[in-house]
């Protein structure tokens, strides 16, 4: 297994610092029991009452369902640790567990769900808008493509592969439309959108900003629909999130450009505007910006962080639908805060020279963490390739800013 020996090598066991209760993103006490109740969020309180021990002599963190038990874990310096014994019976959590709820995430383009497991634990489906090998047309724009859902999965393997961990876990899911959706929603706005289709398949569309029509209806065959199960983040009452714009955000009109593609010498301001004029804000900014080359996302306009740990911690890299949409052209501009900037973490920099070499070939690596969803195959062979392509041209560019 390359990816096995990945995972061992030096540098994937670099330690983070210390964490302290202060670097915690919950304080709890894991001999304390969880009153678990459905609130329309994710909701959990913790029992007045504490039952310090169970029947079985084992402490209560141990009767904690995985979706609890990974939002207990998430700390200042990463969402998930690297050997996370919860992260496969979490990601197997969002494959097979009864869904009990269905209801239309608000805003947005394009059609999004909240599922809600009997344990509470809830998970946001991205259904399948088109297939593997169907490149994004290269007259679209990048803000008019379809978010895709296998690019959600693979998005996610890729962020764990590079040792960022920054994105919530996310599995593949073949959902039964009928029963899984129609029949348990209480959205009576989603309710109204099902309809049999001619070839006698299950579609609805629900009602967003832009792909929510009979035209863009979400069809099964006749019932199946494959899509992505991310877990969500701990809801923001118990957990605050700040909204961040990127200042290499694209202009989102189709002929004006942004600032930093008109001023070869933007970086500069960049450095002496909050937060990006201390600490490892930059930085982490453009990790994400090589994330995002990698998988050809162009639509990364904002980016969030837990309020709790304030300019200290890493980024959430969050909403990954509309990468991996095209692996025969690559897409300089995204690597522009690399370019301009001329700075990366010298971590990020042995890891993607390491994942340039044979025994660890990103594509290699990648394909292998895949095989593992149950949607596999999650991407087309030309889109693994692309990601040593892509790779090379990240090391090139790292190359000329050590020249210069």
């Amino acid at each position: 297994s390359k990816l096995a020996a990945l995972f061992e090598h030096p540098l994937y066991n670099i330690p983070v610092p210390e964490v302290t209760e202060k670097d915690k993103l919950f304080i709890v006490n894991p001999m304390e029991k969880f009153s678990l109740r459905s609130s329309g969020s994710d909701e959990w309180v913790s029992s007045s009452k504490a039952e310090t021990l169970l029947p079985t002599g084992k402490t209560a963190y141990d009767t904690y369902p995985a979706w609890l038990k990974f939002h207990i874990g998430i700390n200042r310096y990463e969402l998930y640790p690297r050997r996370d014994p919860v992260l496969p019976t979490l990601l197997r959590d969002l494959a097979t567990q009864r869904i009990v709820s269905s209801v239309q995430k608000s805003g947005g383009t394009q059609l999004k769900l909240i599922m809600t497991f009997p344990n509470y634990g809830q998970a946001l489906f991205k259904p399948m808008k088109q297939t593997r090998d169907q490149e994004t047309p290269i007259d679209f724009f990048y803000f008019s493509d379809f978010e895709r859902h296998n690019a959600e999965i693979a998005a996610f393997h890729l962020d764990r592969v590079l040792d960022f961990r920054r994105i919530p876990p996310v599995s593949g899911r073949l959902v039964n439309i009928t029963k899984e959706i129609r029949d348990i929603t209480t959205d009576k706005k989603l309710a109204k959108t099902f309809f049999i289709s001619p070839a006698g398949n299950v579609c609805f569309y629900g009602e967003c900003s832009y792909y929510c029509s009979t035209e863009h209806a979400l069809c099964g065959k006749p019932d199946r629909l494959e899509g992505s199960m991310a877990a969500l983040l701990p809801d923001k009452t118990l957990a605050k999130r700040r909204s961040w714009r990127s200042p290499w955000r694209r202009s989102y009109h189709k002929s004006k450009k942004a600032e930093w593609e008109l001023n070869p010498n933007y970086c500069a301001q960049v450095r002496e505007t909050p937060p990006y004029d201390r600490g490892h804000r930059l930085l982490d900014l453009i990790d994400m910006a090589i994330l995002d080359f990698l998988m050809g996302n162009m639509d990364r306009h904002h980016y969030e962080t837990f309020e709790k740990f304030g300019n200290d911690t890493f980024l959430l890299h969050l909403d990954n639908g509309r990468g991996f949409g095209t692996h025969s052209r690559d897409e300089p501009s995204i690597l522009a805060p690399l370019q301009q900037c001329c700075s990366i973490k010298k971590s990020t920099y042995l890891r993607l020279q390491l994942l340039a070499t044979q025994p660890y070939r990103l594509s290699d690596v990648l394909r292998e963490a895949l095989a593992a969803d149950p949607l596999a195959p999650v991407l087309a062979e030309p889109h693994l390739r692309a990601l040593d392509r892509r790779l090379g041209k990240v090391l090139v560019a790292v190359g000329h800013c050590l020249a210069r």
